[in-house]
């Protein structure tokens, strides 16, 4: 076997039972089945050490054991997140480069476009309730009360620092332009949008998706 650093490189069947406490049945059938194989691997699979796995498919490996055996994720779904992560160079990379979270056994990470969590196999975010806006939202509904929303506001764009902290806003409101996109971004639609925000209008969630604040 190989060595680098004084850390083996390369471990068999065996020593992978060992260290990973995935039973070698379990990882031939991992193998057969194309959910997980080894990185080094004869093709006639009968022969003497015809499996020998490099020190990330241990780490790739313990990551699985935890999912499925201490987490009680199914394989079904391990093998649904690992097709939703296909695009990763490699099996090793795919389990030990991502951090990974489990909720009611289903796998989740930090989306890295959004930096959203989503639910890796569904594709489904986990979008978070903004306390700031929805108190921000709240008193600008209290304001509206006495003073509706000017019309002429609609589909428009504005800051002020006295509002949001200068952030832009929607126009005649409180509601942060940036808030409006991240819900865009995390795959809304305009009406699930104005679901939240039932007080300004599909012109105003458009213009606040299509704002470029460098350009303003």
């Amino acid at each position: 076997m190989a060595a680098s650093s004084s850390v083996i490189a390369a471990f068999s069947e065996i020593q992978t039972e060992r260290l990973t406490g995935i039973t070698r049945r379990q990882l031939r059938y991992w193998d057969n089945t194309g959910f997980y194989s080894p990185s080094y691997a004869e093709e006639n699979r009968r022969v003497a050490f015809s499996r020998i796995y490099a020190f990330k498919d241990l780490v790739a490996l313990r990551v699985l054991s935890a999912l499925r055996n201490q987490y009680d994720v199914s394989l079904q779904h391990l093998r649904e997140v690992s097709a939703r992560l296909s695009h990763l160079p490699s099996d090793p990379d795919r389990w030990a480069s991502v951090r990974l979270y489990v909720h009611l056994k289903r796998v989740f990470w930090i989306e890295p476009k959004t930096q959203l969590p989503q639910e890796i196999a569904s594709g489904q975010f986990m979008v978070p309730i903004r306390l700031e806006e929805l108190v921000a939202d709240t008193k600008e509904k209290v304001r509206n009360l006495i003073s509706p929303r000017d019309v002429s506001k609609v589909g428009s764009v504005e800051r002020s620092r006295h509002v949001a902290h200068n952030a832009h806003v929607i126009a005649g409101t409180r509601i942060p332009v940036n808030a409006i996109k991240r819900f865009a971004e995390a795959g809304y639609t305009v009406d699930q949008i104005l679901h939240e925000y039932p007080d300004i209008t599909k012109e105003d969630v458009r213009t606040a998706i299509g704002f470029d604040a460098s350009a303003a």
